[in-house]
């Protein structure tokens, strides 16, 4: 993954997604790349076709505000991915101040929090995806769900993962967009290059979802899961963002009061609890 020209990979990325009648275009026609050609992207932005190639080619890093929000009207971007696009445009010069280190481990108290919800489901994880902490009814609804664990990684290469989740396409691809959106426009990180290419190499699906460069936050969810010992469950999450951490997310499940599911959530915690109470495990991040 080469950061050097990351304006450039975003937007021929996202004017690929456009097809010409999204915005009012004839389709149709022999037409080399998917998308939008860049002098359409030009035309209905109202900017020169020279200008436009130079945001692509890297060669033009400060565009203003206004031809920002003009190039994200005609690619169709949302309040999210417009964001994500201004802050690709922003100049970062190097060795410029860098923000107070915060913590990367899991506050004590959080651990006592999650260790003390016999009935929800909870784990910690880092921007990256790597899970921190878990209580053990996380790690019983599955394995992965404990420290050392990178999520996103065993989403995509773990089999038991795709046999376990209904809704496995719809997860991988908000989990490939909120780790865009996770990571921002730091694309020279190395922890982040190592995940990326990784999975690249390993997942024609990863990569593809990659290539999209699609962006949207880490929002709760309803999870469908398929279960190999009380079968179908049906789980809300909430994705909380931990106070005074580096980027570190809260994961909490729980099924709808007197559903199936909470009745099987239950009976999962049954037979998963240990002889003592229920403890959060813990890992430091790396």
């Amino acid at each position: 993954m080469d950061g050097s020209n990351a304006l450039g990979e975003f937007l021929r990325a996202r004017r690929a997604l456009v097809r010409p009648e999204d915005v009012g275009l004839p389709g149709g026609g022999l037409r080399r790349v998917p998308g939008l050609r860049r002098e359409e992207v030009a035309m209905l932005s109202g900017i020169s076709s020279d200008y436009y190639l130079r945001l692509e080619q890297g060669r033009d890093r400060n565009p203003s505000v206004q031809v920002l929000e003009a190039i994200a009207r005609v690619l169709r971007l949302d309040a999210d991915a417009t964001a994500h696009l201004a802050g690709l445009a922003q100049d970062r010069p190097a060795g410029g101040i860098r923000p107070a280190r915060r913590s990367r481990q899991v506050p004590p108290s959080l651990l006592q929090l999650i260790d003390g919800w016999p009935r929800h489901p909870a784990y910690v994880q880092n921007r990256y995806t790597d899970c921190l902490a878990a209580n053990a009814l996380a790690t019983a609804l599955t394995p992965n769900y404990r420290p050392g664990v990178n999520l996103l990684r065993a989403v995509f290469l773990d089999p038991a993962e795709r046999e376990l989740r209904r809704d496995w396409e719809d997860l991988v691809e908000e989990g490939v967009a909120a780790l865009r959106s996770e990571t921002g426009t730091d694309a020279d990180d190395p922890r982040l290059r190592d995940l990326v290419g990784e999975l690249s190499l390993r997942s024609e699906r990863f990569r593809t979802l990659w290539a999209r460069h699609e962006v949207r936050p880490r929002r709760g969810r309803t999870s469908h899961l398929t279960h190999p010992q009380v079968g179908d469950l049906d789980l809300h999450s909430n994705k909380l963002s931990v106070d005074g951490t580096d980027g570190l997310t809260l994961v909490v499940f729980h099924a709808e009061p007197g559903s199936r599911s909470a009745e099987l959530l239950d009976i999962l915690g049954s037979l998963s609890a240990p002889a003592g109470s229920i403890g959060a495990e813990r890992v430091e991040d790396q």
